[in-house]
C-alpha cells in the first residue's frame, strides 16, 4: 500500500484548485521517467481519482529512448499498482549520436527531445493536457538559472499552453523536493535514478550551472529557512513596472 502524505495531497489539491489544473473529463498524459518526482506524481493521481469528487482519465507514458535502459521494474509497479502506463518506444538515442554537439550540454537535449516525443504520444492519442513532475525546488531553480546565467526573469507556470494547444499542467509546482524525496524513501518506490540518462554515453558537459544553483540556493535556505515560502510568494506577486522593460512602465 503506497502512503501518501496529508500535507503533499493537500498541497497538490490546492494547486489544482487555484489554477484549475484538471477538471471534470479531462485525459490527462502523464510523463513518467520513472524519477521520484513523476512517480510520487503518478500515486497523486491515482489517489486523486480515486476520492476526487470529478471524473478524470490519465495515462502514464515513458519515453524509451532506444539506449536499451530496462524499464521492467517500472512496468511491474505500475501493473501492480493499477497505474495505467505505456512505454513509447524512440530511437532518439541513435539521432543523438548525429545530432548533439561534442561538449554540448546533454541535459537540454534530451529534455527537448523527450518533451517532444510526449506531444507526440499525447497529440496522436487525443489528449488534451500533459502533467509533468516539476516541483517547487526545480521552478526557484530556474528563476535563479535564467537570472544568473541568461539575463532573464523568468520560471516554470503552473500551467500553459504549448504551440501545439496542448496544456502541460505541473500539479507539483507548490511541493517541495524533499517531500518528494520522503515519499519515495518512505515507499521503497523502485525509482530510476541519473545514471539512467542517456547523455552519460556521449562526451558532453556535465550541467554544472544547476548544480551550482542549487548549492547556491542550499546555502541561502540555511541562513534563511523561509527563502522557499517568500519565493513562493513573490512568484505570485509580479511587479512588472519596477524594472526596465519600457513596455510596462507607468507613463
Amino acid at each position: 500500500m503506497i502512503t501518501l502524505s496529508k500535507k503533499l495531497l493537500k498541497t497538490i489539491g490546492r494547486t489544482n484548485a487555484k489554477y484549475g489544473l484538471m477538471e471534470e473529463g479531462d485525459r490527462v498524459l502523464l510523463g513518467l521517467s520513472g524519477g521520484k518526482d513523476s512517480l510520487v506524481l503518478a500515486h497523486a493521481l491515482a489517489h486523486r481519482k480515486r476520492v476526487v469528487p470529478f471524473r478524470f482519465d490519465f495515462l502514464a507514458v515513458t519515453i524509451d529512448y532506444g539506449d536499451g535502459t530496462d524499464f521492467s521494474r517500472l512496468i511491474a509497479h505500475c501493473r501492480e499498482h493499477e497505474i495505467p502506463h505505456i512505454v513509447h518506444r524512440t530511437n532518439i538515442f541513435e539521432v543523438a549520436q548525429d545530432t548533439i554537439r561534442e561538449n554540448s550540454s546533454y541535459c537540454s537535449y534530451f529534455s527537448r527531445m523527450r518533451r517532444g516525443a510526449l506531444y507526440q504520444v499525447a497529440l496522436e492519442r487525443g489528449f488534451k493536457k500533459l502533467a509533468l513532475g516539476h516541483h517547487l525546488d526545480d521552478a526557484v531553480e530556474s528563476f535563479f538559472m535564467n537570472f544568473l546565467y541568461n539575463g532573464a526573469l523568468r520560471s516554470m507556470p503552473p500551467i500553459y499552453r504549448a504551440q501545439n494547444e496542448l496544456l502541460v499542467i505541473r500539479p507539483l509546482i507548490h511541493v517541495r523536493e524533499r517531500q518528494l524525496i520522503d515519499a519515495a524513501r518512505l515507499n521503497t518506490l523502485p525509482t530510476i535514478g541519473d545514471e539512467a540518462c542517456p547523455g552519460f554515453a556521449f562526451k558532453t558537459k556535465t550541467p554544472h550551472a544547476r548544480m551550482e544553483t542549487k548549492q547556491l540556493l542550499y546555502e541561502l535556505e540555511e541562513k534563511n529557512p523561509q527563502l522557499f515560502v517568500s519565493l513562493k510568494a513573490a512568484f505570485e506577486h509580479i511587479h512588472e513596472s519596477s524594472f526596465f522593460d519600457s513596455s510596462k512602465l507607468n507613463r
